[in-house]
């Protein structure tokens, strides 16, 4: 080669530095397919995890619901307690069995379901609120419940007002400035509430659609005690010890006292709790379930589901 001309020589000098080049490129070209392809079949399998999760989800609600119809045909519309067939959790279960998918050898795979459903009327209502019958003794009762859990009560008198203007503008058109109803206990912000506020209320207080009452027999015993004027937090704590024997009636609470917000012994909205584990996909969520009728006839449906 040391022979050949010099332009022969840059030539073929040339064509094998092109030639690397289009190799280099090729390569990259191919490995940028796969590496898309890797991504789309990824992608994929994700939306099958995610679909998978959230029919879990479905049939976890759909088996909390038959827990709560059956609980209230086997109470026959008496009173719900604490310690009922519907409280009790649902540990980690394993789901692999029931979940179809191709396995592939000595992978590692998961598929869980855990959850629990709560007493939604065991918490105050903000919604309440808003009720112009009672609006005096609603906030007596908040204000009670902020000064049990060491907060500022003040801030009752904030919530009441935003409530109630929520409401009349709710029945009024073309009120698109007006503040907007309750919807959760994130909303508490809107009003001044602090975050550490907030974050002590959430076992506390829950936003249901209507005005409720509070169960006399699930509630904590901060919530008893701010739901009856005059009740001391000791008593209400004795209150919760014994209704262990057997269930309160409103009147036990009451006691020949004014309850500040209407008390019930027996509830039609639940919350459920609900985590799902399938392989890399995981789904926490809360939703709303609402009980209604009465005897055999006891009917459930799904208010909302919101996702964590």
């Amino acid at each position: 080669m040391m022979h050949l001309p010099r332009t022969l020589r840059r030539q073929r000098g040339v064509a094998v530095v092109t030639a690397l080049l289009l190799t280099t490129l090729a390569v990259t070209i191919v490995a940028s397919l796969f590496w898309q392809q890797q991504v789309q079949v990824r992608s994929v399998e994700n939306q099958r995890l995610h679909l998978q999760t959230r029919w879990i989800l479905r049939g976890a609600l759909d088996w909390a619901r038959l827990i709560l119809r059956q609980d209230g045909i086997d109470s026959r519309g008496g009173a719900t307690r604490a310690d009922g067939v519907w409280a009790t959790p649902l540990a980690e279960t394993r789901l692999d069995q029931y979940v179809e998918r191709e396995r592939v050898e000595g992978e590692d795979y998961d598929a869980t379901l855990q959850g629990r459903i709560y007493d939604a009327q065991s918490r105050y209502n903000l919604t309440n609120l808003a009720d112009a019958t009672a609006t005096s003794g609603e906030v007596r009762a908040f204000a009670q419940l902020l000064t049990l859990l060491q907060l500022d009560a003040g801030l009752a008198q904030s919530a009441a007002q935003y409530a109630a203007k929520a409401q009349a503008a709710a029945g009024q058109a073309g009120t698109g400035s007006a503040p907007m109803a309750f919807q959760r206990v994130e909303d508490l912000l809107a009003v001044g509430f602090p975050q550490a506020a907030v974050e002590r209320l959430r076992d506390y207080v829950v936003v249901l659609p209507e005005a409720t009452a509070v169960n006399v027999n699930t509630a904590p015993a901060e919530v008893l005690a701010a739901t009856v004027e005059g009740m001391p937090l000791s008593e209400a704590q004795s209150l919760v010890a014994s209704r262990k024997r057997t269930a309160l009636k409103v009147e036990d609470v009451k006691n020949g006292r004014n309850p500040l917000t209407k008390l019930d012994e027996r509830s039609d909205y639940f919350l459920v709790l609900s985590q799902v584990r399938l392989d890399r996909a995981a789904l926490e969520s809360w939703s709303l379930i609402h009980r209604m009728g009465q005897s055999r006839a006891y009917q459930t449906s799904v208010m909302w589901i919101r996702e964590i």
